[in-house]
Protein backbone atom coordinates (compact mmCIF):
# COMPACT_ATOMS: atom_id res chain seq x y z
CA UNK A 1 0.00 0.00 0.00
CA UNK A 2 1.36 3.41 -0.91
CA UNK A 3 1.12 6.73 0.85
CA UNK A 4 -0.19 9.75 -1.08
CA UNK A 5 0.29 13.44 -0.52
CA UNK A 6 -2.41 15.94 -1.47
CA UNK A 7 -1.78 18.36 -4.27
CA UNK A 8 -1.26 21.99 -3.36
CA UNK A 9 -4.43 22.98 -5.22
CA UNK A 10 -6.55 20.67 -3.05
CA UNK A 11 -7.78 18.63 -6.02
CA UNK A 12 -6.92 15.41 -4.33
CA UNK A 13 -4.36 14.56 -7.00
CA UNK A 14 -1.35 13.42 -5.12
CA UNK A 15 2.21 12.27 -5.40
CA UNK A 16 2.86 8.68 -4.54
CA UNK A 17 5.81 8.12 -2.15
CA UNK A 18 7.67 4.96 -2.78
CA UNK A 19 8.74 2.50 -0.10
CA UNK A 20 11.60 3.86 2.11
CA UNK A 21 11.03 7.47 1.12
CA UNK A 22 10.23 8.46 4.68
CA UNK A 23 13.44 6.90 5.95
CA UNK A 24 15.47 8.75 3.27
CA UNK A 25 13.95 12.06 4.27
CA UNK A 26 14.68 11.37 7.89
CA UNK A 27 18.30 10.44 7.04
CA UNK A 28 18.77 13.62 5.03
CA UNK A 29 17.48 15.71 7.91
CA UNK A 30 19.85 13.94 10.29
CA UNK A 31 22.76 14.55 7.95
CA UNK A 32 21.85 18.23 7.68
CA UNK A 33 21.70 18.55 11.47
CA UNK A 34 25.00 16.67 11.82
CA UNK A 35 26.60 18.96 9.22
CA UNK A 36 25.41 22.04 11.08
CA UNK A 37 26.85 20.64 14.33
CA UNK A 38 30.16 19.96 12.60
CA UNK A 39 30.23 23.48 11.19
CA UNK A 40 29.52 24.94 14.60
CA UNK A 41 32.22 22.76 16.14
CA UNK A 42 34.69 23.79 13.44
CA UNK A 43 33.78 27.45 13.94
CA UNK A 44 34.28 27.14 17.68
CA UNK A 45 37.63 25.41 17.10
CA UNK A 46 38.78 28.17 14.76
CA UNK A 47 37.64 30.84 17.22
CA UNK A 48 39.42 28.98 19.99
CA UNK A 49 42.60 28.78 17.94
CA UNK A 50 42.42 32.49 17.15
CA UNK A 51 41.87 33.35 20.80
CA UNK A 52 44.70 31.02 21.85
CA UNK A 53 47.02 32.51 19.23
CA UNK A 54 46.06 36.02 20.30
CA UNK A 55 46.61 35.05 23.91
CA UNK A 56 49.99 33.53 23.11
CA UNK A 57 50.92 36.58 21.05
CA UNK A 58 49.93 38.88 23.88
CA UNK A 59 51.86 36.74 26.36
CA UNK A 60 55.01 37.02 24.19
CA UNK A 61 54.49 40.77 23.77
CA UNK A 62 53.92 41.24 27.50
CA UNK A 63 57.03 39.22 28.35
CA UNK A 64 59.27 41.13 25.96
CA UNK A 65 57.74 44.44 27.01
CA UNK A 66 58.27 43.61 30.67
CA UNK A 67 61.91 42.64 30.11
CA UNK A 68 63.02 46.24 29.55
CA UNK A 69 64.11 48.21 32.62
CA UNK A 70 63.08 51.90 32.55
CA UNK A 71 65.73 54.25 33.93
CA UNK A 72 63.37 56.38 36.01
CA UNK A 73 66.15 57.70 38.26
CA UNK A 74 68.06 59.13 35.29
CA UNK A 75 64.90 60.73 33.90
CA UNK A 76 64.22 62.43 37.23
CA UNK A 77 67.81 63.66 37.52
CA UNK A 78 67.87 65.03 33.96
CA UNK A 79 64.59 66.83 34.60
CA UNK A 80 66.30 68.77 37.40
CA UNK A 81 68.75 70.20 34.87
CA UNK A 82 66.34 70.74 32.00
CA UNK A 83 67.24 74.44 31.68
CA UNK A 84 70.95 73.81 31.15
CA UNK A 85 70.61 71.02 28.55
CA UNK A 86 71.28 71.74 24.84
CA UNK A 87 68.46 72.84 22.56
CA UNK A 88 67.18 70.55 19.82
CA UNK A 89 68.02 72.19 16.48
CA UNK A 90 66.57 69.77 13.92
CA UNK A 91 63.16 68.24 14.35
CA UNK A 92 63.05 64.54 13.54
CA UNK A 93 66.74 63.85 14.16
CA UNK A 94 67.54 61.68 17.17
CA UNK A 95 70.67 61.29 19.31
CA UNK A 96 70.97 58.13 21.38
CA UNK A 97 73.76 57.47 23.88
CA UNK A 98 74.76 53.79 24.02
CA UNK A 99 76.55 52.90 27.26
CA UNK A 100 78.33 49.60 27.83
CA UNK A 101 78.58 49.07 31.57
CA UNK A 102 81.50 47.14 33.07
CA UNK A 103 79.47 46.19 36.15
CA UNK A 104 80.51 42.94 37.86
CA UNK A 105 77.24 42.61 39.75
CA UNK A 106 75.15 39.56 39.00
CA UNK A 107 76.26 35.94 38.73
CA UNK A 108 77.21 36.06 35.06
CA UNK A 109 79.08 39.38 35.19
CA UNK A 110 81.04 38.43 38.33
CA UNK A 111 83.33 36.13 36.33
CA UNK A 112 84.99 39.22 34.77
CA UNK A 113 86.27 40.63 38.04
CA UNK A 114 85.46 41.45 41.65
CA UNK A 115 82.22 43.31 42.28
CA UNK A 116 83.32 46.57 43.92
CA UNK A 117 79.79 47.90 44.11
CA UNK A 118 80.49 50.51 41.44
CA UNK A 119 80.54 50.42 37.65
CA UNK A 120 82.12 52.51 34.94
CA UNK A 121 81.23 52.91 31.29
CA UNK A 122 83.40 50.46 29.41
CA UNK A 123 82.10 51.78 26.07
CA UNK A 124 80.29 55.01 25.13
CA UNK A 125 78.84 55.55 21.66
CA UNK A 126 76.86 58.57 20.46
CA UNK A 127 74.43 57.36 17.78
CA UNK A 128 73.03 60.12 15.55
CA UNK A 129 69.98 59.24 13.45
CA UNK A 130 69.38 61.79 10.71
CA UNK A 131 65.92 63.25 10.19
CA UNK A 132 64.00 61.09 7.74
CA UNK A 133 66.37 58.27 8.74
CA UNK A 134 68.52 58.85 5.68
CA UNK A 135 71.68 57.89 7.60
CA UNK A 136 73.06 56.82 10.96
CA UNK A 137 76.40 57.88 12.45
CA UNK A 138 77.89 56.12 15.49
CA UNK A 139 80.66 58.07 17.21
CA UNK A 140 82.82 56.28 19.80
CA UNK A 141 83.90 58.48 22.71
CA UNK A 142 87.03 57.13 24.48
CA UNK A 143 86.51 56.10 28.09
CA UNK A 144 89.93 57.64 28.89
CA UNK A 145 89.00 61.02 27.39
CA UNK A 146 89.66 63.84 29.87
CA UNK A 147 86.44 65.83 30.32
CA UNK A 148 84.71 68.12 32.77
CA UNK A 149 82.28 65.99 34.80
CA UNK A 150 79.57 68.12 36.48
CA UNK A 151 78.40 67.61 40.04
CA UNK A 152 76.14 64.55 39.97
CA UNK A 153 73.77 62.68 42.27
CA UNK A 154 75.09 59.35 43.57
CA UNK A 155 72.89 56.30 44.06
CA UNK A 156 72.82 56.95 47.83
CA UNK A 157 71.45 60.46 47.30
CA UNK A 158 74.68 62.35 48.03
CA UNK A 159 76.25 64.58 45.40
CA UNK A 160 79.71 64.70 43.86
CA UNK A 161 81.71 67.84 43.17
CA UNK A 162 82.48 68.94 39.58
CA UNK A 163 85.80 67.46 38.50
CA UNK A 164 88.12 67.19 35.50
CA UNK A 165 88.43 63.43 35.00
CA UNK A 166 88.16 60.56 32.56
CA UNK A 167 84.79 60.11 30.88
CA UNK A 168 84.13 56.71 32.44
CA UNK A 169 84.24 58.29 35.90
CA UNK A 170 80.93 60.01 35.12
CA UNK A 171 79.06 56.71 35.11
CA UNK A 172 80.67 55.68 38.39
CA UNK A 173 79.81 59.05 39.95
CA UNK A 174 76.19 59.35 38.88
CA UNK A 175 75.17 56.61 36.47
CA UNK A 176 73.65 57.24 33.07
CA UNK A 177 72.30 60.70 33.95
CA UNK A 178 75.78 61.94 34.85
CA UNK A 179 77.24 60.43 31.66
CA UNK A 180 74.54 62.09 29.56
CA UNK A 181 75.12 65.50 31.14
CA UNK A 182 78.88 65.13 30.66
CA UNK A 183 78.52 64.21 26.97
CA UNK A 184 76.02 67.02 26.38
CA UNK A 185 78.40 69.58 27.89
CA UNK A 186 81.27 68.16 25.84
CA UNK A 187 79.47 68.10 22.48
CA UNK A 188 76.59 70.58 22.75
CA UNK A 189 74.34 67.82 21.38
CA UNK A 190 71.01 67.06 23.07
CA UNK A 191 70.70 63.37 24.01
CA UNK A 192 67.16 62.21 23.26
CA UNK A 193 67.44 58.61 24.47
CA UNK A 194 69.94 56.35 26.17
CA UNK A 195 70.52 52.61 26.36
CA UNK A 196 72.69 50.77 28.91
CA UNK A 197 73.81 47.17 28.30
CA UNK A 198 76.12 44.99 30.44
CA UNK A 199 78.51 42.15 29.58
CA UNK A 200 75.88 39.44 29.92
CA UNK A 201 73.41 41.22 27.66
CA UNK A 202 76.04 41.74 24.97
CA UNK A 203 76.91 38.02 24.92
CA UNK A 204 73.25 36.99 24.82
CA UNK A 205 72.54 39.16 21.77
CA UNK A 206 75.53 37.78 19.86
CA UNK A 207 74.51 34.20 20.66
CA UNK A 208 70.91 34.94 19.64
CA UNK A 209 72.04 35.61 16.05
CA UNK A 210 74.27 32.49 16.03
CA UNK A 211 77.47 34.49 16.28
CA UNK A 212 79.12 37.26 14.27
CA UNK A 213 81.88 36.85 11.70
CA UNK A 214 85.07 38.91 11.95
CA UNK A 215 88.38 38.76 10.15
CA UNK A 216 91.76 38.63 11.88
CA UNK A 217 95.00 39.47 10.13
CA UNK A 218 96.94 37.37 12.64
CA UNK A 219 96.21 34.80 15.37
CA UNK A 220 95.22 35.97 18.85
CA UNK A 221 96.35 34.29 22.05
CA UNK A 222 95.51 36.38 25.12
CA UNK A 223 95.57 34.31 28.30
CA UNK A 224 94.35 37.19 30.47
CA UNK A 225 91.22 37.53 28.33
CA UNK A 226 90.91 33.79 27.77
CA UNK A 227 90.89 34.49 24.05
CA UNK A 228 92.54 32.22 21.47
CA UNK A 229 91.59 32.77 17.82
CA UNK A 230 93.10 31.74 14.47
CA UNK A 231 93.85 34.20 11.69
CA UNK A 232 91.30 34.71 8.90
CA UNK A 233 87.50 34.59 9.02
CA UNK A 234 86.20 33.58 12.44
CA UNK A 235 82.63 33.40 13.72
CA UNK A 236 82.57 34.58 17.33
CA UNK A 237 80.02 33.38 19.85
CA UNK A 238 78.98 35.70 22.67
CA UNK A 239 81.80 34.80 25.07
CA UNK A 240 84.58 35.16 22.51
CA UNK A 241 82.96 38.29 21.03
CA UNK A 242 83.06 39.97 24.44
CA UNK A 243 86.73 39.14 24.79
CA UNK A 244 87.41 40.37 21.25
CA UNK A 245 85.85 43.82 21.74
CA UNK A 246 87.35 44.33 25.22
CA UNK A 247 90.92 43.06 24.89
CA UNK A 248 93.64 45.68 24.35
CA UNK A 249 97.13 44.36 25.00
CA UNK A 250 97.35 41.55 22.43
CA UNK A 251 95.56 43.13 19.47
CA UNK A 252 96.80 46.02 17.32
CA UNK A 253 98.95 48.60 19.07
CA UNK A 254 97.37 47.94 22.47
CA UNK A 255 95.69 51.36 22.57
CA UNK A 256 92.09 52.16 23.46
CA UNK A 257 91.79 53.80 20.03
CA UNK A 258 92.57 50.48 18.36
CA UNK A 259 90.06 48.78 20.62
CA UNK A 260 87.35 51.27 19.59
CA UNK A 261 88.09 50.68 15.91
CA UNK A 262 87.68 46.95 16.52
CA UNK A 263 84.39 47.57 18.37
CA UNK A 264 83.11 49.63 15.47
CA UNK A 265 83.89 46.92 12.93
CA UNK A 266 82.25 44.34 15.14
CA UNK A 267 79.12 46.48 15.55
CA UNK A 268 79.01 46.96 11.77
CA UNK A 269 79.12 43.19 11.30
CA UNK A 270 76.44 42.71 13.98
CA UNK A 271 74.18 45.30 12.33
CA UNK A 272 74.61 43.57 8.98
CA UNK A 273 73.77 40.18 10.53
CA UNK A 274 70.66 41.43 12.32
CA UNK A 275 69.39 43.23 9.22
CA UNK A 276 69.71 40.10 7.11
CA UNK A 277 66.55 38.19 6.23
CA UNK A 278 68.03 35.16 7.95
CA UNK A 279 67.28 36.84 11.27
CA UNK A 280 64.48 39.35 10.69
CA UNK A 281 62.25 36.91 8.78
CA UNK A 282 62.95 33.87 10.94
CA UNK A 283 60.79 33.82 14.12
CA UNK A 284 62.94 31.04 15.59
CA UNK A 285 65.95 33.41 15.50
CA UNK A 286 64.11 36.71 15.93
CA UNK A 287 62.43 35.87 19.23
CA UNK A 288 65.66 34.87 21.05
CA UNK A 289 67.26 38.08 19.76
CA UNK A 290 64.38 40.21 21.02
CA UNK A 291 64.31 38.33 24.32
CA UNK A 292 68.06 38.74 24.81
CA UNK A 293 68.02 42.39 23.74
CA UNK A 294 65.09 43.44 25.91
CA UNK A 295 66.29 41.45 28.93
CA UNK A 296 69.67 43.17 28.91
CA UNK A 297 68.56 46.76 28.34
CA UNK A 298 68.07 49.65 30.70
CA UNK A 299 66.68 52.62 28.79
CA UNK A 300 65.04 55.98 29.31
CA UNK A 301 61.26 55.65 29.85
CA UNK A 302 60.61 56.80 26.27
CA UNK A 303 62.30 53.69 24.89
CA UNK A 304 61.41 51.28 27.70
CA UNK A 305 58.57 49.57 25.81
CA UNK A 306 58.54 47.11 22.96
CA UNK A 307 56.65 49.68 20.90
CA UNK A 308 59.31 52.33 21.56
CA UNK A 309 62.11 50.00 20.51
CA UNK A 310 60.12 48.84 17.47
CA UNK A 311 59.64 52.41 16.27
CA UNK A 312 63.38 52.96 16.62
CA UNK A 313 64.24 49.71 14.80
CA UNK A 314 61.75 50.42 12.03
CA UNK A 315 63.47 53.71 11.30
CA UNK A 316 66.87 52.02 11.18
CA UNK A 317 65.70 49.19 8.93
CA UNK A 318 65.45 51.34 5.84
CA UNK A 319 68.92 52.94 6.08
CA UNK A 320 71.32 51.50 3.47
CA UNK A 321 74.33 49.85 5.11
CA UNK A 322 76.70 52.21 3.30
CA UNK A 323 75.04 55.08 5.20
CA UNK A 324 75.47 53.45 8.61
CA UNK A 325 78.81 54.97 9.61
CA UNK A 326 81.20 54.32 12.51
CA UNK A 327 83.98 56.64 13.62
CA UNK A 328 85.87 57.79 16.71
CA UNK A 329 85.74 61.31 18.05
CA UNK A 330 88.95 63.16 17.02
CA UNK A 331 91.38 62.49 19.86
CA UNK A 332 95.05 62.39 20.73
CA UNK A 333 97.16 61.63 23.78
CA UNK A 334 96.54 63.97 26.70
CA UNK A 335 99.40 66.44 27.09
CA UNK A 336 99.94 65.64 30.79
CA UNK A 337 99.49 61.87 30.61
CA UNK A 338 100.05 59.77 27.47
CA UNK A 339 97.73 57.10 28.92
CA UNK A 340 94.79 59.52 28.71
CA UNK A 341 93.08 61.22 25.74
CA UNK A 342 92.08 64.74 24.80
CA UNK A 343 90.07 66.14 21.88
CA UNK A 344 91.79 67.34 18.73
CA UNK A 345 90.50 70.79 17.82
CA UNK A 346 89.00 72.16 15.67
CA UNK A 347 88.20 68.72 14.18
CA UNK A 348 86.16 67.60 17.19
CA UNK A 349 83.96 70.70 17.21
CA UNK A 350 83.54 70.43 13.46
CA UNK A 351 82.14 66.92 13.96
CA UNK A 352 79.89 67.93 16.87
CA UNK A 353 78.56 70.97 15.00
CA UNK A 354 77.61 68.92 11.95
CA UNK A 355 75.83 66.30 14.02
CA UNK A 356 74.05 69.01 16.02
CA UNK A 357 72.79 70.61 12.78
CA UNK A 358 72.03 67.19 11.24
CA UNK A 359 74.56 67.69 8.47
CA UNK A 360 76.36 64.68 6.98
CA UNK A 361 79.88 63.51 7.66
CA UNK A 362 81.85 61.04 5.60
CA UNK A 363 84.08 58.20 6.70
CA UNK A 364 86.98 56.52 4.96
CA UNK A 365 89.64 54.00 6.01
CA UNK A 366 92.53 55.83 7.62
CA UNK A 367 94.89 56.17 10.53
CA UNK A 368 92.95 56.83 13.74
CA UNK A 369 95.90 58.75 15.06
CA UNK A 370 96.12 61.00 12.00
CA UNK A 371 93.90 63.80 13.25
CA UNK A 372 95.49 67.11 12.43
CA UNK A 373 97.18 65.66 9.32
CA UNK A 374 94.66 64.03 6.95
CA UNK A 375 91.33 64.16 8.75
CA UNK A 376 88.64 66.78 8.54
CA UNK A 377 89.14 67.10 4.79
CA UNK A 378 86.10 67.63 2.60
CA UNK A 379 84.85 65.36 -0.10
CA UNK A 380 81.67 65.20 -2.16
CA UNK A 381 78.78 63.25 -0.67
CA UNK A 382 76.81 60.97 -3.01
CA UNK A 383 73.89 62.66 -4.73
CA UNK A 384 70.56 61.83 -3.13
CA UNK A 385 71.49 61.52 0.53
CA UNK A 386 70.26 65.00 1.32
CA UNK A 387 67.71 65.15 -1.46
CA UNK A 388 69.66 67.87 -3.23
CA UNK A 389 72.90 68.33 -5.14
CA UNK A 390 76.14 66.98 -3.65
CA UNK A 391 77.64 69.09 -0.88
CA UNK A 392 81.09 68.91 0.70
CA UNK A 393 81.34 67.08 4.01
CA UNK A 394 84.35 66.52 6.26
CA UNK A 395 85.84 63.03 6.13
CA UNK A 396 86.92 61.19 9.27
CA UNK A 397 88.70 57.86 9.68
CA UNK A 398 86.06 55.17 10.04
CA UNK A 399 84.04 52.51 8.28
CA UNK A 400 80.48 51.66 7.25
CA UNK A 401 78.26 48.65 7.90
CA UNK A 402 78.58 47.78 4.19
CA UNK A 403 82.32 47.17 4.41
CA UNK A 404 83.64 43.64 4.73
CA UNK A 405 86.35 43.57 7.39
CA UNK A 406 88.01 40.70 5.55
CA UNK A 407 88.13 42.43 2.16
Amino acid sequence: MSDTAGAPDGSGAGRTLGPGAGASATGAALRRRRGRRLLRAAGLAVCGAVVAAAGAGWAVYAKLDGNITPDEAAAAELARYANERPTVLVRGARNILLIGSDTRSGEDNARYGRDSGTARSDTTVLLHLAAGRRSATAVSVPRDLMVRVPGCRRADGSRTEPVFAMLNYAYEAGGSACTIRTVEKLTGIRIDHHVVVDFHGFKEMVDAVDGVEVCLSEPVDDKAAGLKLPAGRVTLDGERALGYVRVRKSLGDGSDTGRMERQQRFLAALVDKVRSNDVLLNPVKLYPLLDAATSSLTTDPGLATLRGLYELARGLRGIPTERVRFLTVPRESYARDPNRDQLVEPEAQKLFDRLRRDEPVAVAPGDYGAYGRDSGKSREMPTGELGRSPSPAPTFPGNTAAEDGCA
